[in-house]
Formats: C-alpha cells, structure tokens, sequence
C-alpha cells in the first residue's frame, strides 16, 4: 500500500486532520504519528518517514518547495507525519479484474486538476479540491466503478465521469500537475478526489512549514492493499 505524506506542527494537526476527515474521499487519513516520532506504527514497524520515501519537498512560507532526499536534517519534535490514502492502491484490483490501465503502461501517473470545486473548510484549511483523471475503456468504465467503490479508505468510486467542466476542468490537455493524457475514441474520463487536495490546502493556509512526499515518490507501508477493499461505498454527490 502507497500512501501521501504530509508533515507539519503539532498545533495544526487536530484541524488538518479534522478538514481530511470532512473531505475523505479526497484525503483519507490512513495513519498518524506522534508528535517528533518518524514513525507511524500503524503502518510498518520500522518505518522511518524522514529517509524511507524515495523524495520529499520541504515547504517553507514564501518560498517554493524545496526537493530533499531525506528530511532527517529539518526535522523537529513538534512534527507529526500524517498518511494520506492513494490512488495506486487501487490499482492492482483494476488490473486483476482485466482493466486496463493505459497510464501504468505509459508509467506515468496521469493528469491532475484544481477544481472550482470548494472543500469543506476546517479552520485554517480549505480550497480547491484536486482530482485525478484516467480514461477508460466505455466497455470497463462498470468494473472500474464497481471496483473502486470497494476502496473508500483511498478515495473510492469516482465522483465524476465524462467532460471535466461541471468540475471547471476547462482544458483536459493542461493539467495542473501530472502528465497529459487525452482520451482515446472509445475511453471515457473518470475523475476521483485527489491527495493532493491536502496539499493545496496546506499551501493556501499560510502555515511557516511543512513537508510532502515529492510528486510520485509516495511513502510505501507494510500494509497490502488488499486490506483496504471494503463494501462498496456510495458514491460522492
């Protein structure tokens, strides 16, 4: 299982968690640690999140993200590491259930997009929501619901389908993070919550300093997809 990290003080952590949980299907909140602990048991017995992902960036107020192998450096006793649920997780059930996934043979990630769509807000934290997008195939866009939907710890079904513009996606060929990929004749686009929700919203609180899982190099757990897979959820309205 892959997961986001996010990484901040202490003092912000009972509404950043309290704003995930008000946008679960964006952010999912797989684990928690202790404040100035690298480690979230939860999720691996010896798991360092200082050094174990393969890229951090480390955010600071007016500047932009710096990139980092590792944060052992920056790190402080007040930080508590938060692990947020990840698309990827759902990916090997799609694969098994004979979708297929055009952005893995790609081996890329796929395009992402701020939306006009507001969070619910939770103190210092709200905005935009973020969301993926991934075409499909018209003949497996049912399994790919139905599918997803059994996954609600890591975004679930998705919460739209066909043209990006009731979500204010105006350019699908201009991602706002990710990489461009157009829908092919017969695909039709599918669009979930996104981490990266999270981020955003971190970015626009103004907070002096915190650290991210840099884009694609996500924090791999000990815990198998497989134990996310649940009743299917409703879907987001």
């Amino acid at each position: 299982m892959q997961a986001n990290l996010v990484v901040l003080p202490q003092r912000h952590v009972e509404d950043f968690l309290a704003f995930c949980h008000l946008n679960a299907f964006a952010c999912p909140v797989l684990g928690v640690g202790e404040a100035g602990s690298p480690h979230i048991p939860a999720l691996g017995a010896d798991l360092d999140v200082r050094s174990d992902l393969p890229g951090y960036q480390i955010h600071r107020a007016g500047s932009k993200p710096e990139e980092a192998r590792a944060v052992t450096s920056v790190w402080q006793d007040d930080l508590v590491p938060v692990a947020i649920g990840c698309w990827f997780s759902m990916e090997d059930a799609l694969a098994r259930a004979g979708v297929r996934l055009r952005h893995v043979e790609l081996g890329i990630q796929g395009p992402l997009f701020i939306t006009r769509v507001e969070t619910r807000g939770k103190g210092i934290f709200g905005g935009p929501l973020v969301v993926s997008m991934r075409p499909f195939a018209e003949k497996s866009v049912a399994t790919v619901r139905n599918v997803t939907r059994r996954f609600a710890k890591v975004h679930g079904g998705p919460i739209h389908e066909g043209e990006g513009a009731a979500l204010g996606v105006a350019d699908i060929a201009a991602p706002d993070f990710g990489e461009v990929l157009l829908p092919q004749a017969d695909e039709v686009p599918m669009y979930w919550g996104c981490g990266l929700t999270a981020t955003v919203a971190l970015q626009k609180s103004g907070i002096d300093f915190f650290i991210t899982h840099a884009p694609g190099r996500m924090l791999v757990t000990d815990c198998l997809n497989a134990s996310l897979e649940t009743e299917p959820e409703s879907t987001f309205a």
